[in-house]
């Protein structure tokens, strides 16, 4: 049986034909593969901010039809996990977009073509490269074609985080979880906080997301997982290691 040959990074028509999409400009994929560190005139950037936007809107559209009569609260939770950046880089992975990615032989050698960081960026990337290339309707049936089975795949909404720690401290009498700000960094267009939550006699946990509140749902995320396994979480004392960015 032959062997199919590895993909080239930049080859804008063949890395459409292994991803299913259809561009009337090649150069609008090209930009959506291109990674930051490149050093390209154009990278993935501004079509990940783009991108961002079209996939909240088609899956909130999605979600508003399969769930007709739940709340706004649950169909929050629902979307949240749908365009989280975990969800993304399974995307990803699922159509192999990391092998197609054109950065520099640094970021590659350090796992950059597995990262969920990039792969969820240039998820968003395409989803936008999409929209600008064909409209609505070409964006709309990646997502769809993609996120279907995960929207179907949602038996209930999610329980947040924040909310479960929440309840957990105040059964308990210990309040309310105390969240701040540690630091803020990322590009300007999408700002990522580095929040910490406080719990009395669990110490604090900390994690990252792109959005404060996401950051807290992440540290809350990790401070359940200290509650639950009776320790600290992973990273928690050494500030670097484990770090969740959502």
């Amino acid at each position: 049986m032959s062997r199919r040959p590895a993909p080239r990074p930049g080859d804008a028509p063949a890395a459409a034909d292994a991803l299913g999409v259809s561009f009337r400009s090649p150069a609008r994929l090209a930009e959506a593969l291109t990674h930051p560190s490149a050093g390209a005139a154009l990278d993935n950037q501004r079509l990940e901010f783009l991108g961002d936007r079209v996939l909240g809107l088609v899956v909130a559209d999605r979600l508003m039809a399969a769930h007709a009569t739940e709340d706004e609260g649950a169909l929050a939770r629902r979307l949240a996990v749908l365009v989280s950046r975990e969800t993304l880089a399974g995307v990803a992975r699922d159509i192999d977009l990391g092998s197609h990615l054109v950065m520099n032989a640094s970021e590659a050698r350090s796992g950059g073509r597995d990262n969920p960081a990039n792969l969820a960026d240039a998820c968003e990337a395409l989803i936008g490269a999409l929209w600008l290339d064909g409209g609505l309707e070409a964006a709309a049936a990646f997502v769809s074609r993609h996120w279907a089975g995960r929207i179907a795949a949602q038996n209930s909404p999610p329980v947040d985080a924040k909310s479960a720690l929440q309840e957990w401290t105040q059964a308990r009498g210990l309040g309310v979880p105390a969240y701040r700000t540690v630091s803020v960094g990322g590009p300007d267009h999408r700002p990522v906080f580095r929040m910490s939550v406080e719990v009395p006699g669990h110490g604090a946990a900390e994690s990252e997301g792109a959005g404060k509140r996401r950051a807290e749902t992440a540290a809350a995320a990790r401070m359940l997982e200290r509650i639950a396994q009776g320790g600290a979480p992973r990273g928690d004392l050494a500030g670097e290691d484990g770090v969740d960015v959502v």
